[in-house]
């Protein structure tokens, strides 16, 4: 390398480029193959990746992430040496074990016994420790009834838990895992996040490729985000986390979703609806803890006063979080003449958990607000990032005070 990193760099990535070349002509059969031997064929060039560089220090848990396609599992095969990179420098200090393919490794004609102790020498062990650990393997694997059946009649559940345990067992300085274990199901997930943080916790260095946002926000110290091959930020997880969710969903439309029906008498239309942040801009996301605005634009048809306005926000279940209307706040809302186009807009504070609501903005004349000039149910929708996964369906602030209760207080008496 040009100049080798500092003594607490555990991976380093500098400039990394990776191109593929698909062929835009291909010849599937023989008998294309005989009728055209010479023809020239074209390609298309795939950049995968493009310049990525960052570094990663000793013992920490870093988090890569990035929609499909963003070049996520090709940097993690850059650097296990499963590909080779096309320019820059890639420099790892420690053993490595990767886990970032199902079934790598593996050999689906041999027994898990068999495949375990060639895994684990793989990994760098020596025979000798490759036998000692063992048990400890496929115990924590939970595989003891199935240790001499052959891995090709193991589930890919089955594989994921022998690949992983062997992971955690060789004692790796850097360890590179992807998506799969979204494979194993939930009980051994969690005993995988425990080994994880047990890990973590003795300084490993670990590399995550993931789309669980609350997983990058629990585990990493830092993360990553790559979008078609490009690095687009590194920095805390809870940012990275939001940016990744403004990525996901920015070519999603935010206004009015046209098959959203009109119920109401029609002296008043709404043309239009969306989220505003606290910019005053359109968006499709909104990150929470911020000012947001839901908005909609109403053209009047009939001369009208004191029309009213409402506004309601259902989850992704369509339970209702939150009804507002004008006349709670204000009442009289003003007169309006046909040809009017009005902007309304209520604004809150963004306390909303993580997922996706719906805004059904609704114009009633004034008095009860039962006679409706036009509803539009789930006219739009937005995305809420960040906050805590698990919060419930609001992450309201908050805080928590331990007061230390005092004694000597007199004790109960009989009367």
């Amino acid at each position: 390398m040009a100049h080798e990193p500092a003594p607490d760099t555990a991976v380093s990535i500098a400039g990394v480029s990776k191109q593929f070349r698909i062929p835009s002509d291909q010849m599937r059969t023989i008998k294309q193959r005989i009728l055209h031997p010479v023809r020239s064929r074209e390609y298309e060039v795939l950049s995968a990746l493009r310049e990525v560089s960052v570094e990663v220090s000793r013992g920490e848990f870093f988090g890569i992430v990035g929609r499909n396609g963003s070049g996520k599992s090709t940097l993690m095969k850059c650097l296990a040496g499963i590909y080779r990179a096309d320019a820059g420098e890639i420099w790892l200090r420690g053993r490595l074990a990767p886990f970032i393919e199902l079934g790598v490794g593996f050999h689906p004609e041999l027994t898990a016994r068999d495949n375990v102790q060639i895994n684990a020498i793989m990994f760098g062990l020596t025979p000798a420790e490759a036998r000692n650990r063992f048990d400890r393997i496929i115990d924590f694997a939970e595989l003891r009834d199935f240790v001499d059946l052959k891995l090709k009649n193991y589930s890919s559940g089955m594989q994921v838990r022998l690949a992983f345990s062997a992971m955690v067992h060789v004692d790796a300085d850097v360890l590179l895992i992807d998506e799969v274990l979204a494979v194993g199901d939930a009980s051994f997930q969690q005993k995988c996040h425990d080994a994880l943080m047990g890990m973590r916790d003795q300084g490993r260095t670990i590399l995550l490729v993931t789309h669980d946002m609350s997983a990058v926000q629990r585990f990493c110290h830092r993360a990553m985000l790559l979008e078609r091959g490009e690095l687009v930020a590194v920095g805390d997880p809870r940012e990275i986390g939001r940016r990744y969710e403004e990525v996901n969903f920015q070519d999603e439309a935010d206004a009015l979703d046209p098959s959203s029906p009109h119920n109401g008498d029609g002296a008043a239309v709404i043309v239009d609806a969306w989220f505003e942040d606290r910019h005053g801009q359109r968006c499709a996301t909104l990150p929470h803890g911020e000012q947001a605005s839901a908005c909609m634009a109403v053209e009047v048809r009939e001369e009208m006063v004191d029309p009213i306005f409402g506004f309601v926000l259902t989850d992704s279940r369509r339970d209702m979080i939150f009804s507002v209307t004008s006349a709670w706040r204000y009442g009289a809302t003003g007169g309006f003449t046909s040809g009017d186009r009005l902007e309304v807009r209520t604004a809150f504070e963004n306390v909303l958990s993580p997922g996706r609501y719906r805004f059904s903005p609704q114009v009633a004349h004034a008095g009860t607000g039962s006679r409706l000039m036009d509803h539009r149910p789930e006219a739009t929708s937005v995305v809420v990032s960040g906050g805590r996964e698990g919060a419930g369906k609001v992450d309201l602030p908050y805080e928590i005070i331990i007061d230390r209760a005092r004694s000597g207080a007199p004790a109960a008496t009989d009367a």
